[in-house]
This record gives structure tokens, sequence and C-alpha cells, in this order.
């Protein structure tokens, strides 16, 4: 099973889900695990519209990451229609219990992305360093254990 992440940048910002979790924030890049029958593509696509509200086209792979053999893809996603915060995933709409925590739908600054407790770490650190350098043109490999 693997997870699929969109990466969507507008106007200098980028579209995170805040996560308040008892007394811990932080901040993850929507997204989530795949149905039957979907690819990583549709799972990214149709994961940005139950959690944000909006409808994506996938430009490219930016960032493939295997996590104790699991693999998540990071799709860069382009904004093509919807409207930000109306996400009606179940996640959205509470109907996961209160110990999962919250979920907001934000626009943060790039530049703010260094600062803040983005999961996880390799992606903020990929995005902190193409704020700074240019986004890499190729797709980036990380295995972590």
């Amino acid at each position: 099973m693997y997870r699929s992440r969109a990466i969507i940048v507008r106007n200098h910002h980028i579209a995170l889900i805040k996560r308040q979790r008892g007394e811990r924030t932080y901040y993850v890049i929507p997204g989530g695990g795949m149905e039957p029958g979907e690819s990583p593509e549709q799972t990214a696509i149709r994961e940005s519209l139950e959690e944000l509200g909006l409808n994506v086209t996938i430009e490219r792979l930016l960032a493939r990451v295997v996590f104790h053999g699991r693999e998540q893809y990071y799709f860069f996603a382009r904004v093509i229609g919807g409207h930000f915060g109306t996400g009606m995933g179940p996640e959205m709409t509470g109907k996961y219990p209160p110990e999962r925590g919250t979920f907001t739908p934000v626009w943060v600054p790039l530049k703010q992305v260094e600062k803040i407790d983005l999961f996880p770490p390799s992606i903020a650190e990929l995005i902190s360093n193409s704020v700074k350098t240019g986004w890499p043109t190729s797709t980036i490999e990380i295995t972590l254990d």
C-alpha cells in the first residue's frame, strides 16, 4: 500500500493541513492512502478534493519516499477548480474520533516552511531548500529506516 500527497504552490504559498493533536501542532502535505484500483496520481487528486476542496491536475512526481518499506509519492499539482477549505473527507467533517485531533487546511508562505513543524522532516527540508535554490528537475528518491 502506498500513500500519495499533492504539493500545491500558489502565489508563493503552499497548501498544507494543520494538525492539532493533543498538545502538539504540526503540518502535513495533503494526501493519504490509496483506495482499491487507484494509481498514485489518482490518490493525490482524490485526496486534494477530499481534504482541501480543490480539483487538481498532476504535473510531475517531485519525490518518492520509502519509509519502513512503504512508498509515499509527492506530486506537484496545479489547481484547476474548486474552493479551498471545502473538503468533505471524513477527517475534514468531524467523522474521526476526537483523539485523532483536528485537520485544518491552510496556506503557508513558502518562506515560513522552515519555521514550522512540517512532517516528514525530509520533505520539509526538500521544500525549504527548493525555496532557496529552485525546485529539483528530476524525481528525488529518499529512503528512511
